[in-house]
C-alpha cells in the first residue's frame, strides 16, 4: 500500500508542477520522516525548485501543500522547517487497504537468467558455497511470480565446470595416486553410493591429499605438474578414458551437490556444463563474431606475441602501430582459450547472440514442481531453450570482478550495449569461521589463531566445513532447544521445527550481511532466539499465529473483522501511534522488494524482516490482545496480528525460510 500511495502522490505532484509552474522532469525525491508523528511521506522538492522559481522554499512548499490537500488517502499535508513537505496518510483508510492486501505490483516482461552455486564438481560443498547459493536462490525468489506479485520470467542456472583443473586433480588422484583403472573408479563410486556413503566426502579427502602430493617430493614436482596439465588437456579434448573418469566423478558429485542444496530449498532449472561449451564449439562461433566486430586481434610482437587479445576497458590510448602490452589475452599462443574467452562465448549464448549454437538438453533431476535439465551433446527432441535472456545476474564472488568486467566490456565493444547494461555481477565476499566456531567443529587452533577475528577455510588444504555437516550440527542444536521447550510435542513435530529453525538460522545469517561484507560464521550467533537472527524473526511469526490460534479466529476472519466500525479513534494519541507503526511497516513490503531487486541486494529484505519482527514484538508487549475488553479494539488488534503474520510469513518465504508450528 505504501508504494501505491507514494506513486499516486508523485503522479499528482508531477501534474501540479506542470500545471502551476510549467515544470516537467523535476527530481521529486521522497523519504520517510524520522518520527511517525511527522507523517509517512516527506519530500524536499521545494528546495530543488527554489532557484528555478526564484522563490523561498517555504513559500513553494505552502503552495504545493494547498494543491495536494484533499488527495484520496491523505489526511493532511504540512510544511515543516525551511520548506519540507510532510504528508500524513489517512490511517484508518490505509489500514483497511493494507488489510485487503492492496499494493503496487512488482514484475515485468523479459527473461531474467540467474546463475548461482556453480561449485566445482570435485568435492563436497562447503560453507563458503552456501553463501553463493543462498544469495542466488533468494534473489530468484524475489524476481519470480508468486501469489503476491506478477514477477518476471526467471530461469535459474548452475554452471558446472566439469573440465577444469579441480576435477583434473581428483582424476589424477584416482588414476595415479590410487592407481585405479577407469573400471575400478566406476566400481568405487557405485560401491560408495550402494553403501550410502557420500561420494563428495570421499573426493574431498582425496582432493586434499593430491593437492599436497603435487609438492611433497621436490624431485617429482615438475613431472607431477606436467601430469596435471596433460590430464587437464585430455579432459578438455574429451572422448577418452581420462574424460570418462572425470564424467563419473563430476556426475556423482553433482548429484550430491543437488541433494545438499535441496535440503535448503534450493532448486535449479538448467545445469550447463563446460564440456558442452567446449565440444559444441561455442568459442569458435564467438571468436568469429569478435574478429568480425574488431574486438579480437592477433598480437604480432611483444610479450603477447602469437596470442589473440582484446583491449582492456578504459585502457589508455595506444599510438597507431604500437603494442598494447596490457591487452587481455583471450587465446594463448599455444591455442588454448582462457577462462574469459570461454565465458564471453557462454554469455553471448545467454543473451541469444551466438548464432547457430545451443546445448543439447536432457532431464537430470525431477523436483516436485519441475524438472532440472542438464546440457549434453545428444539431448532429447523436446526440450526448453534457456538462452534469449533480457537480463543476466551472475552470483560470483568478488575475486572474479576483473574477469566479469572483461566479459561486460567485450559485449559493449561488440556493439551489444543493451546486453552489457543488463549484465549484473552479483559479487560478494567470502565466508570464514569465528575461532569459537572452528574449535566447536574440532579444529585445533594456535593461541594466535584464537585471537583472530576469523579463520579462513580452504578446501585444497582440507580445512573447512562441509555444508551437510554444518546443516546436521545446526539441526541437532535446534532440536535440543526445541526438545527442552516443547517436550510435550510429538517427535515428528519437534524434528520438523528443528529443521525449519536450523535452515532459517543458516539462510538468515548468510543474507543479513550486505554482499560486500566478509562473514565469519558462528553457530551460537546464528541459532540465537534473540537479536538479528532467523530464529528471532520466525519466533515473531509463531507468536502472531499463537495469538490467533488462542483467540479461535482464523487469519481471514481476523482481517474481515475490521469491517463495520470506525478505526480512526484507535490510531490517535501515543497508543495509536504505536499501533499504527506496525501497520505502516507492514505496508512497505513492495517498496522493500523493489529496492532489493534494483540493488541486487537481498540483505535489504533480510533487514526489513528483522525490523518487521521487532515492530510486531513491540506490538505484542504493548497490547494484551486476548484480554482486551473493548470489542472493536480487540478486532483491530487481532487484525494487526493477522497482517503481521501474513507479511512475516511472506517475507520469510522470499528468504527461503519457513515458519515452524511452534518454537
Amino acid at each position: 500500500m505504501y508504494r501505491t500511495q507514494r506513486q499516486a502522490l508523485l503522479t499528482k505532484m508531477e501534474q501540479v508542477l506542470k500545471d502551476k509552474y510549467d515544470i516537467t522532469g523535476a527530481n521529486i525525491a521522497t523519504e520517510q520522516p524520522p518520527t511517525i508523528a511527522l507523517g509517512e511521506i516527506a519530500t524536499p522538492v521545494a528546495f530543488e525548485l527554489a532557484k528555478r522559481l526564484r522563490k523561498a522554499p517555504k513559500m513553494i512548499a505552502a503552495e504545493l501543500a494547498a494543491e495536494l490537500s484533499g488527495m484520496d488517502g491523505v489526511a493532511a499535508v504540512e510544511v515543516a522547517g525551511a520548506g519540507y513537505l510532510n504528508i500524513k496518510l489517512d490511517r484508518a483508510d490505509a489500514a483497511r487497504r493494507i488489510a485487503k492486501g492492496e499494493h503496487a505490483d512488482v514484475g515485468g516482461k523479459g527473461l531474467r537468467l540467474i546463475e548461482h552455486t556453480s561449485i566445482n564438481p570435485n568435492k563436497a560443498a562447503h560453507v563458503g558455497h552456501l553463501r553463493n547459493a543462498i544469495l542466488g536462490d533468494t534473489f530468484a525468489r524475489l524476481l519470480k511470480k508468486d501469489d503476491y506479485k506478477s514477477g518476471y520470467p526467471v530461469v535459474v542456472q548452475n554452471y558446472i565446470d566439469n573440465t577444469g583443473v579441480q576435477v583434473a586433480d581428483v582424476v589424477v588422484a584416482l588414476l595415479h595416486l590410487e592407481g585405479k583403472t577407469p573400471e575400478q573408479v566406476d566400481e568405487l563410486i557405485g560401491g560408495l553410493i550402494a553403501r550410502g556413503e557420500r561420494v563428495d566426502y570421499f573426493m574431498w579427502d582425496l582432493y586434499a591429499r593430491v593437492s599436497q602430493w603435487y609438492d611433497s617430493d621436490p624431485a617429482e614436482k615438475e613431472a607431477r605438474k606436467k601430469l596435471r596439465l596433460d590430464t587437464l588437456h585430455e579432459l578438455e579434448e574429451g572422448n577418452n578414458e581420462v574424460s570418462r573418469v572425470a564424467d563419473l566423478v563430476a556426475t556423482a558429485v553433482l548429484e550430491r551437490h543437488l541433494e545438499t542444496m535441496e535440503r535448503l530449498g534450493i532448486e535449479y532449472d538448467f545445469l550447463p556444463r563446460e564440456s558442452e561449451i567446449l565440444h559444441g564449439h561455442f568459442w569458435d562461433a564467438a571468436r568469429t563474431l569478435m574478429i568480425e566486430r574488431g574486438v579480437l586481434y592477433e598480437e604480432t610482437a611483444g610479450k603477447n606475441k602469437g596470442c589473440w587479445v582484446m583491449r582492456r576497458p578504459n585502457a589508455d590510448a595506444v599510438e597507431e602501430g604500437a603494442i598494447d602490452e596490457d591487452a587481455k589475452v583471450i587465446v594463448r599462443s599455444n591455442g588454448t582459450v582462457t577462462y574469459v574467452g570461454k565465458d564471453i562465448a557462454y554469455h553471448l549464448w545467454k543473451f541469444g547472440l551466438l548464432p547457430g549454437r545451443d546445448f543439447g538438453y536432457k532431464i537430470f533431476r525431477e523436483y516436485a514442481t519441475h524438472p532440472c535439465w542438464i546440457s549434453t551433446m545428444d539431448g532429447e527432441e523436446k526440450h526448453p531453450h534457456y538462452g534469449q535472456a533480457t537480463a543476466i545476474y551472475n552470483v560470483i564472488d568478488s575475486r572474479q570482478n576483473d574477469p566479469q568486467a572483461n566479459v561486460v566490456e567485450s559485449l559493449r565493444a561488440m556493439g551489444y550495449t543493451e546486453a552489457a547494461e543488463h549484465y549484473t555481477h552479483v559479487n560478494y565476499e567470502f565466508v570464514a569461521l569465528t575461532p569459537r566456531c572452528a574449535e566447536e567443529l574440532g579444529y585445533v587452533l594456535s593461541d594466535e589463531d584464537k585471537q583472530r577475528a576469523y579463520i579462513e577455510v580452504s578446501g585444497r588444504k582440507g580445512f573447512g566445513v562441509k555444508a551437510d555437516d554444518l546443516l546436521d550440527r545446526l539441526i541437532a542444536a535446534a532440536k535440543a532447544e526445541v526438545d527442552s521447550r516443547h517436550p510435550e510435542d510429538a517427535e515428528a513435530l519437534r524434528q520438523d521445527a528443528a529443521e525449519k529453525i536450523a535452515i532459517g538460522a543458516l539462510r538468515y545469517f548468510m543474507l543479513k550481511f550486505t554482499r560486500n561484507t566478509l562473514i565469519a560464521f558462528d553457530f551460537r550467533e546464528a541459532l540465537s532466539f534473540e537479536g538479528e537472527t532467523g530464529p528471532y524473526v520466525q519466533y515473531s511469526a509463531v507468536r502472531a499465529a499463537n495469538i490467533l490460534r488462542k483467540s479461535g479466529v482464523s487469519h481471514e476472519d481476523a482481517i474481515r473483522g475490521l469491517q463495520g466500525f470506525d478505526l480512526a479513534p484507535y490510531f490517535t494519541g501515543e497508543a495509536g501511534d504505536s499501533l499504527w507503526a506496525m501497520w505502516l511497516i507492514a505496508s512497505r513490503v513492495t517498496t522493500v522488494v523493489e529496492q532489493a531487486i534494483a540493488a541486487a541486494e537481498p540483505a535489504i529484505v533480510a533487514r526489513y524482516a528483522f525490523q518487521l519482527a521487532q515492530e510486531f514484538n513491540n506490538f505484542y508487549h504493548r497490547n494484551h490482545v486476548l484480554n482486551e475488553t473493548d470489542e472493536s479494539r480487540k478486532k483491530l488488534l487481532l487484525a494487526t496480528a493477522a497482517v503481521g503474520y501474513r507479511e512475516l510469513e511472506r517475507v520469510l518465504g522470499w528468504l527461503g525460510i519457513s515458519v515452524p508450528a511452534s518454537m
